[in-house]
This record gives C-alpha cells, structure tokens and sequence, in this order.
C-alpha cells in the first residue's frame, strides 16, 4: 500500500495552498503536455544510448542561510529537484517542461561531458557527443572503484584493511583521496583520520605513507591500468532518479526514512538538524535536534570534529526508525548517552537518557514498539521499551581482557583523546581492532530475534528479547556491517571489507557470499543493504563506483543504477510499497562529491 500524506498540521495557511495547487494541477492537466526531448548522437549522426542526462534548473533559487548558514527551523520552502533520466536505443530521452529554463547535463562513459540549454515550452533538441580519447582525462572520469582496485599496497591483506579502515567515511580513489601526496603528507593525514575513527592497524599506518604516496603516483603515470567500469544497461532507459539538494558541503546527509505521511526525514550527523521532504511539492522544513544545557559542541566526541571546518553538533544524528503505532521517529545521537524521539505532527523533541552505553548507532523497532539499537563503541546493544520508558542493556561478550578493559574505559579515553593525549603512542591497534569489536548494523526477524553485526568482531550476536541470552555466530567474512532481514527471517549482510553481501540462514547455520558486479573485482564497500520483500530484491550501497546494486534472489542476478553524482557515497536505503528506493549523498566530508551538494536521491522504475 502506497504511504498516505497527511497535510502539515503546524501550518495554518497550508489549506488553501492545497487547494490552490489542486486547481493548477486540474488545469495543467487539462492542456496539452509541454515537454523537451533531447536526441544524443556520435560524431557520425548514429544514436547514443545509454547517455544519462540530468535536467537542472538554469538558475537555482537561493537558499535561506540565516540560521548559521542553514534555514530556519520549522519553516517550511521549496527546492529546485534534479531529474535524470537515460537516453533509449534511439539516443533520445524526454523531459516535461517546468516553465522555466533549464539545463541538460549529459553524460556518458567514454564520452565528454555536454550541457545543452533548454528555454521553456516544447523543445526538439540535439547534441553531439564526442569520444575522449586523452587517457588521463579518462582515467579522470573513471569512478573511484577503478583506482581503489589497481592500487598496490605490498599484500592483498593490507589492501582488504585499507578498504576495511580507510572507506567508511569517504570514497577511496575519488579526486580527492587518489591525489598525489608526499610521505610527509601522509604521515600527518593518517592520524588525523585515525582521530575520526578508523582503526588502521598501528603497523599499517607505519607502512601505507610510503605505500600510497608511491601507488597514487604510479597510478597517475600510468592510468593504462586501470580497468573500465561495465557498460550501463539498456534497460536504464526506464529509469528515472530524481535529486533533492538537502544541506550544503559541511553537511553530512547520513541515515533517511520514509515516513508514513509520505514525507522523507533525513539525519545531517554534524549540523544537527532533521530535513523533513514532501516529494510531492518539494517542499523542505528543517528541524534543529536539541541538546542539554552545557553540553559543547561535538559532544562526547569533541575532539573527532575539532579540525572540521564548520559544525553545529553536541549529538550527530545518526540513525532513524519509526513506531507503527503513534509514528513517533526515533533518532541515534551517536556523541551522547541517549535516545532521541521525534513527532512529525508537531515538530516536537523528546530527549531520552540512557545513563550508560557510548556511541548510539544503528536503529530498528520490534512488534511490540520497543526500540532496539547498537551501542557500538561500548560494545552493547540497548533497548528501549515505550511502555516503561526504561532502557535494558545487553552485553556483547569480549573477544579478550584487553578487549574487555577497554571496553570498560572507552569513555575517559575519549576524553584523553579531547584533551590532546595521543593514544595511539600507547595503545598498539591490531588488524582484528581487538578493545573496539564494534556491534555496528541491527535488524530483527519475523520470530522476534534481534540480530546484530560486529563490524570488527567478524560475527553476529543472536539475542532472544525473552530470555535474554546473547549467542555469537562467526562470520566467515571480513566486515559484515549493516543487516536487514528477509520475509523467510534469513539474514542479508554487507561484508564492508569483501565487496560481496552474505545471506545467513538462521535454520541451518549456512552462509551464501554473494559478489558485487564491479570492476575490478574486490574493489567496492558496501556499506548497507536493504531487502524488497515483496519483489525478492536486495539492494545494495555502492559507494565506491557512483551506484546502487541490486540481486535478484531467485535467480541471482545482479543489476546496477549508476547515480548521477560523481564521488557519489550512501549509507542506507529505503524501499517503498511500490518498489521505488531511497538513498542519500552522504560523503564525509561532503565537498567531495560532485557539485559539493549532497542529495536525497529517488530511484524510479530501476532495470
């Protein structure tokens, strides 16, 4: 069943806006249809298929930036959308006309970007593509995947770690990252992204500086190695993604929800703030998370943020969920010990104390409306019950003592780390990041079992919420991060450090590995997965080649939805009633992707 919009309850005026919209749409769909159709060819007149065009407003409105350089909460304005769509065999490709002037950005591997104007009204247009044939303007094009993949760093073991430790917050190999730097350079940036929370081993991070100075640079002299992505599918040509720009470069787009209302909610982890979508109007309200009197900025975690140019968090809003029965959203605040809650029809925040636990993350809601979610630096899973309001915590077993003390001490060490003591001089980090195992993704089975993924711990916890015993399960893979559930309660993982996915079946104890179609092989990290039951489809984060990925579970076969954006980075994915999925851009830091303008993006009528 498609979501129900509810109308905005906190705007008074908003009723007659409504209806003054129904009587235009009723009028525009009375007249004939304006649109533009663009026709993409070679330099030898033959049709270009396959070419993505994105359609963007010639001249965007500007955005309110009063309120520390973002709007102002709880007032509600309208965003211009992107629209891309994927030239048919005839090289062409259709758009509807706006009213206003835009501009259609084309694009195809292989090919040199164009832009062709477009004013308002029906429109017959044409561009001509031409070949690249520069090889370090090729290279240039290629997504980061390419160079993650022909990088050379000494072993395949070092390389999988690198992939492992050096990927969760950005894409490696993007034109940031794969920047020719000098060892010196890397000796300063290594620890400066250990501060941010990779768990580089401490004899990686003495080897790579050498390693990626001289890999980067052979790259650069010799981009003959690297290896083309796949072509993109015909079938793209019933695709259609649509972008709506939330935040700016110093946001941080991290987790979204489809929200009953038909509304989108997306978390930005280092402004604080919740952006609330109408897709239907695109119309945008933003919501400041609020924080306790005396808390600083960056929270817990002050010293993770202290070089980021710009911020505005005491909480980093993380993960969200929302109740089926009140619609109540739940948010994680990963720097405090505490639960956020959210309601849509007012706007109102609920701030719920833990008194334990460190760093809240990954979020899901059981059957009977108790909140579930990882505690992942203190190596806990909590869960909150509604009708108590009172938190249970359970803990994961230690791997050793080491583990286990540090564990115990994971908050004063952050607080040594605020106060500048270096702790990687006296706290040696191995290559199974023994003291952080860290329970990272979470999701519960239709029997009511809640399952976490050890992101470091190479396994799974299986707890009973009845009894409350905790059993461990070994993954046989490296990484296995986010989990979702199927309708037959098997388990789909994302093995972050094995470009693949793992399926899990409870009942037997088997586990399937499932490859990512990328190229080179062993050279993606998929961060999240998220399951359409009623279609047997998986769908996969591919934030190292600008993509989604999706299985078909019957009969194994891999699709691919190249995003618009280059330095394109998602954390999670959404999938409504009608199969249409959601992501966001969410590149940490967010000037990386391209535009530097992080996205809500729709995925339409995928292949």
């Amino acid at each position: 069943m498609t979501p129900r919009r509810t109308p905005p309850r906190r705007h008074p005026d908003a009723a007659p806006a409504r209806a003054a919209a129904a009587v235009l749409a009723a009028a525009l769909a009375a007249a004939p249809a304006a649109a533009a159709t663009l026709t993409v060819t070679d330099d030898a007149g033959a049709p270009l298929a396959t070419a993505m065009v994105r359609e963007v407003v010639a001249t965007p409105r500007a955005a309110d930036t009063s309120d520390g350089g973002y709007p102002k909460p709880a007032l509600p304005f309208t965003v211009d959308r992107d629209v891309t769509r994927f030239t048919d065999a005839a090289g062409q490709v259709r758009f509807a006309d706006r009213g206003q002037a835009v501009k259609l950005l084309v694009r195809k591997p292989g090919w040199r970007d164009a832009t062709v104007p477009v004013p308002p009204g029906d429109a017959a247009l044409h561009v001509t593509l031409q070949r690249e044939s520069d090889p370090a303007r090729l290279a240039d094009a290629l997504p980061a995947n390419a160079w993650l993949g022909a990088l050379d760093l000494g072993d395949a073991e070092r390389k999988r770690q690198f992939q492992l430790q050096c990927g969760f917050c950005h894409q490696q190999g993007n034109v940031f990252t794969r920047r020719e730097r000098s060892v010196d350079d890397w000796k300063v940036l290594i620890p400066r992204m250990v501060r941010y929370g990779s768990r580089l081993s401490t004899a990686d991070q003495k080897a790579l500086p050498e390693m990626l100075a001289a890999g980067w640079r052979t790259l650069h002299e010799h981009p003959e190695r690297l290896a083309a992505p796949a072509p993109w599918s015909p079938a793209l040509a019933a695709t259609t993604i649509t972008e709506w720009p939330l935040g700016d470069a110093m946001s941080q787009e991290h987790d979204q929800i489809l929200g009953r209302n038909g509304h989108v909610y997306v978390a930005d982890n280092i402004q604080d703030r919740l952006w609330e979508l109408d897709p239907a109007t695109n119309r945008v309200t933003v919501y400041k998370i609020p924080h306790r009197e005396g808390e600083g900025p960056g929270g817990l975690l002050a010293a993770r943020l202290r070089e980021f140019p710009r911020h505005d968090s005491t909480s980093n809003a993380h993960s969200l969920v929302q109740s089926a029965r009140d619609g109540h959203i739940f948010i994680t605040p990963s720097a405090q010990q505490r639960l956020v809650e959210f309601d849509p029809a007012n706007g109102r925040f609920t701030l719920h104390d833990i008194g334990a636990g460190f760093y809240p993350h990954t979020i899901r809601i059981d059957a009977q409306d108790r909140v579930w979610f990882t505690l992942a630096l203190s190596n806990q899973v909590a869960m909150f019950d509604r009708s108590t309001q009172r938190f249970r915590l359970f803990d994961l077993p230690a791997r050793n003592l080491r583990e286990r003390l540090t564990v115990a001490l994971i908050k004063p060490l952050f607080k040594l780390m605020e106060w500048g003591v270096p702790l990687s001089n006296w706290l040696p980090v191995d290559r199974q990041s023994t003291g952080v195992p860290l329970p990272y993704g979470i999701d519960i089975t239709p029997d009511g079992i809640v399952w976490v993924a050890r992101l470091h711990g190479n396994d799974l916890a299986r707890i009973d919420p009845a009894s409350g015993q905790v059993t461990m399960i070994p993954v046989p893979y490296l990484g296995p991060r986010r989990l979702r559930t199927d309708g037959d309660g098997n388990l789909w993982i994302t093995l972050f450090g094995d470009s693949a996915i793992a399926r899990y079946e409870p009942g037997s104890g088997r586990f399937t590995r499932y490859a990512l179609p990328v190229l080179p092989a062993g050279s993606e990290t998929p961060y999240a997965l998220n399951v359409d039951k009623r279609r047997g489809i998986v769908w996969v984060n591919g934030n190292q080649s600008n993509a989604l990925y999706a299985l078909d579970i019957a009969s194994g076969a891999w699709r691919q939805v190249p995003l618009p954006r280059r330095v394109t980075f998602t954390r999670d994915i959404e999938i409504a009633d009608d199969g249409t999925v959601w992501t966001s851009n969410s590149n940490f830091p967010s000037w990386h992707i391209e535009d530097s303008q992080p996205t809500l993006i729709r995925v339409q009528g995928a292949p």
